[in-house]
């Protein structure tokens, strides 16, 4: 797998493809969900956002932007999205994406990386998805080696129900 800069013109269908169900969904990133591609991609690609895909075989399997989390003193914290295409769950791509952003984070002399996490889960549920969560966590656990420390507070809720009509 490779990780490269992407580029609006070439990869905007790829990262449209992997970014729209994630926006439909609602899940993770506090975006409208009936947001335009156009809109979705003006986001992604937004200024101050280093946009990079992950390929393999010619295949974008994950897109992620880095950036600096603030503006001022917030500055030298980097920040990033992320997302995986569906069909390339469970094969590292999300790890390798993790691992490239830190590097390119060092690269670019932010100093810390804030991680910012979503769980959402139905009740039954929990248990196995904040063992899953708390696995994830533990694997980014390595920048700048120094100690890390992260609060982990997963919240869930019961299932959403569509009212009948």
């Amino acid at each position: 797998m490779q990780i490269r800069r992407a580029s609006l013109p070439v990869d905007s269908d790829s990262v449209w493809a992997i970014l729209e169900p994630t926006i439909r969904a609602g899940e993770t990133y506090t975006l409208p969900r009936d947001m335009s591609r156009e809109d979705a991609l003006d986001y992604w690609f937004a200024p101050g956002h280093e946009v990079f895909v992950a390929e393999e075989d010619s295949n974008i399997l994950g897109t992620y932007f880095l950036q600096s989390n603030q503006q001022g003193g917030g500055s030298p914290v980097a920040n990033c999205g992320y997302v995986t295409a569906p069909w390339a769950t469970s094969r590292g791509v999300a790890r390798a994406m993790c691992a490239h952003s830190l590097d390119r984070a060092r690269e670019r002399s932010f100093t810390a990386m804030q991680f910012n996490f979503t769980v959402l889960c139905h009740e039954r549920q929990c248990d196995s998805a904040v063992i899953r969560f708390e696995f994830s966590a533990s694997m980014i656990c390595f920048p700048w080696n120094r100690p890390f420390s992260m609060k982990i507070s997963p919240v869930c809720r019961p299932p959403i129900t569509t009212p009948a009509r």
